[in-house]
């Protein structure tokens, strides 16, 4: 199904096909034609699915109706909002509207802390139709009144799970009652615990609802691999494995800022260029940190979990868990960086005795027990020792039978595939068939837009 066919038009669809995207995602197939109509959405999909575009797309076509209009008018008034949870994720939604909006005559902008507020400022006054804004400093604008929100048609909550997370929704709630009570609403979320259908009870009047995933699902393409091994012994079985593998690039999940220091500063040692991203960067440097992991100039990027939302980081191979997070949801959200959009990924967790209780919790929540290897030389003194897992669905059995229960030993030097020149990352094909799970070469730029 072309995007053609999704009911777009020409401009926005000469935009996507120059990003080189020519078939929708499932979320984007079923959310854009329904966000045309006008109605209110609630839509989950898993993480790396194009939720991005479904709403921004639509949303663009949305706004071009009446503004050659406006662009008379002497306040140009805010059209629509879209609310992010984290500046790189307004920064990324900024990202698709300015790219696909590019032959639209919409003037958005993106409104986050850790920057001046003169530039945001100056960009209001000269008049916005689409807002992208962290709550916090959408409230901060609101309090100056800068901004009037009483014209909005369209919000959009986006990664609402991660507001609540946050504790965001008291914000949500006080811009929610700023705004006009007709408007269209859009929710889009990675999953949908209880308090999210709440406040999408409140929020959404008779709203569609699509889930093209199951609840809490990891990415079909991003294959699951357990390194036990001491916690001091970590930074070196890293360093070990990414010097192993081909060059490419990794973004690394800590669980705690100065944690993320550490490790960044011991890969720096060892040979590999790292930076770090966490919420005690400056703007400028997480920005700046992102950017040289995006344009290849860092091999490494070592996050927290402010990292694990809203990074679209096109053919990103490899994930590793240095440290399981506490929320065994977090740990969908972190691997959810790679095998996005089609592509195959890797996603690795090296996890220590005072882990096991983690690890069992993210394997109950996956409903499987995820392959498990020890890499050799670096033998943990103490297994993780794990209750069993409930066995998985029917559908997913006959594929993680085979993985189920069993550790192997992989050598000291990885072997290399030389037709892809990708790291083999699991153990050697064994008596019982077993085959080495490795990364695959990223596709060339692909058929979908994320």
């Amino acid at each position: 199904m072309p995007f053609a066919s999704l009911g777009l038009t020409d401009n926005l669809v000469r935009a996507v096909a120059t990003q080189g995207y020519t078939e929708p995602t499932p979320i984007q197939s079923r959310a854009i034609p329904m966000i045309l109509t006008g109605r209110d959405l609630l839509a989950s999909a898993q993480t790396g699915t194009g939720k991005t575009a479904a709403f921004t797309l639509p949303l663009l076509q949305r706004l071009q109706d009446g503004a050659s209009d406006r662009a008379a008018l002497r306040v140009r008034p805010v059209r629509a909002l879209v609310l992010a949870p984290t500046r790189e994720l307004a920064a990324q939604v900024a990202d698709s509207a300015r790219i696909y909006g590019r032959n639209a005559p919409i003037r958005s902008t993106v409104l986050v802390g850790g920057v001046s507020l003169k530039p945001q400022c100056d960009a209001l006054r000269r008049g916005v139709d689409l807002l992208v804004a962290t709550p916090g400093r959408l409230l901060d604008h609101v309090s100056q009144r800068n901004v009037d929100l009483s014209k909005i048609e369209i919000l959009v909550l986006d990664e609402a799970d991660r507001m609540l997370d946050m504790g965001f929704i008291p914000a949500i709630r006080r811009i929610l009652a700023l705004l006009p009570k007709r408007r269209q609403n859009l929710l889009f979320s990675a999953t949908l615990p209880d308090p999210i259908r709440q406040l999408a009870g409140d929020l959404l009047n008779d709203p569609a609802t699509i889930d093209v995933a199951p609840r809490n699902a990891t990415a079909t393409l991003v294959h699951q691999q357990v390194h036990p091994v001491d916690q001091d012994r970590k930074p070196a079985l890293l360093a070990h494995l990414l010097h192993a593998g081909d060059g490419g690039q990794t973004l690394v999940f800590t669980r705690t800022k100065h944690g993320a220091d550490r490790l960044a500063r011991h890969l720096e040692r060892a040979g590999l260029r790292t930076a770090a991203l966490h919420g005690n960067k400056s703007q400028s440097a997480r920005t700046r940190a992102l950017d040289d992991f995006k344009r290849g100039q860092v091999r490494v990027l070592v996050a927290t979990d402010i990292a694990a939302r809203g990074l679209d980081i096109a053919q990103l191979p490899l994930v590793v868990n240095f440290e399981l997070p506490h929320v065994p949801e977090d740990y969908v959200h972190r691997i959810g960086r790679t095998g996005r959009a089609g592509r195959d990924g890797v996603a690795l967790s090296l996890v220590c005795d005072d882990e096991a209780s983690r690890l069992h919790m993210i394997q109950r929540l996956l409903g499987r027990t995820l392959p498990t290897e020890i890499v050799d030389g670096f033998a943990p003194t103490r297994m993780p020792r794990l209750a069993p897992v409930a066995p998985p669905s029917r559908s997913s059995a006959g594929r993680n039978s085979e993985s189920r229960h069993r550790t192997t030993v992989k050598t000291s030097q990885p072997a290399v595939d030389r037709s892809t020149r990708h790291p083999r990352t699991s153990a050697a094909p064994t008596s019982h068939g077993r085959q080495r799970l490795r990364a695959s070469h990223p596709a060339k730029t692909g058929d979908r837009i994320s």
